[in-house]
């Protein structure tokens, strides 16, 4: 009826991502929403999520009436930090919901061995991971549910939009009509089946997102060429700490080039970043640690304090006091580009 951009679409992300199976929905968001529903999570259940992220990791977990479980996360990559993850596991888990921050897959060797150990399943949060790789593996080949977002900010991106990849038909077939309004594909007679809402992407996002995934390999390219440049002027600089990677995250989508400046107070790095935005570069502070926000406490949140919580991510506490970054654009820069970006870092840092 509504024509065949999504449908290719899906079947051109699925193969793309290593995997059999994906749907497009509307956001990023309910993406996430909608893979944790298809595992069964809802009122009572618990979901552990990072800390430090975009909120929309945790509120997926809570507009289901589940309570989102805040967790520290590496103090080199940013990613979940395992065993901080297994610290928070009760009965009550229902999934675990590791983010590929800034593109940098997390542990998934760790994650999977938990998973298995303790019967968790994991929901990778990929709105930054568009193309990236564990060891070879593209996120779905690595056996869990995985959501994307292609938000005008992303990596790929129709203004707005998201996409669920599954590791078997019957999750998605699940999701197909939780996000159809429960009905079925071939329904005539409005014959609803399940629960659902209406989280269906439109042909007209579908056919730019076709055309922005053809690019995709290209562009990540250039990026893990522009980034080692930028590191390595961005390490020179005194105090600068950026982002580290795990050598087995061989490729790595960077949608975002990350650095801290340890010991800065918040609001000096956020009169930096108004700085380096001034001098013209696309610059933005971390994520505000999820608990910090008055959000993360309307509903469903942890029988913890903010104190509480900020006392067990202690490197949460710091990288959304003390990070900066750069969006992915500016790796697409050329490389004389690369150092003149690494040029204006250091003399704003210089001058404040």
């Amino acid at each position: 009826m509504g024509g065949a951009e999504v449908d290719s679409f899906e079947r051109e992300f699925a193969m793309h991502h290593g995997s059999e199976y994906a749907l497009a929905v509307t956001n990023g968001t309910h993406a996430l929403e909608l893979a944790l529903q298809v595992l069964g999570v809802g009122q009572g259940d618990e979901v552990i999520v990072p800390a430090f992220t975009f909120i929309s990791s945790s509120q997926a977990a809570q507009r289901l009436g589940a309570v989102a479980v805040p967790v520290d996360v590496d103090p080199e990559t940013y990613c979940i930090d395992v065993a901080a993850t297994q610290a928070m596991i009760t009965p009550r888990t229902r999934a675990i919901m590791p983010v590929h921050m800034a593109g940098h897959m997390s542990d998934m060797d760790a994650l999977a061995k938990l998973s298995a150990d303790t019967g968790v399943p994991i929901v990778q949060d990929a709105a930054h991971a568009h193309g990236a790789r564990w060891q070879g593996k593209r996120v779905g080949e690595l056996g869990s549910v995985a959501a994307f977002s292609f938000q005008n900010g992303k990596l790929m991106t129709a203004g707005e939009g998201g996409a669920v990849t599954f590791p078997d038909r019957e999750l998605r077939e699940e999701a197909f009509l939780r996000h159809s309004c429960g009905r079925p594909r071939a329904d005539r007679l409005y014959f609803h089946q399940k629960s659902g809402s209406n989280f269906r992407m439109n042909e007209f996002s579908a056919s730019v997102l076709r055309a922005q995934l053809a690019r995709l390999d290209s562009q990540v390219d250039t990026r893990e060429e522009r980034w080692p440049v930028l590191a390595a002027r961005l390490a020179e600089i005194p105090g600068v700490v950026t982002q580290s990677r795990d050598d087995r995250c061989d490729r790595k989508s960077h949608y975002m080039a990350m650095f801290r400046i340890p010991g800065i107070t918040e609001q000096r790095r956020n009169e930096l970043v108004d700085a380096l935005v001034g001098a013209g570069l696309p610059a933005f502070a971390a994520f505000r640690a999820i608990y910090r926000s008055d959000g993360f406490w309307e509903s469903n949140a942890p029988n913890e304090t903010v104190d509480e919580i900020a006392t067990r991510c202690p490197n949460t506490e710091a990288i959304s006091t003390d990070c900066i970054w750069l969006h992915h654009r500016t790796l697409l820069a050329t490389e004389e580009q690369i150092h003149q970006v690494a040029d204006v870092v250091a003399e704003t840092l210089a001058r404040s």
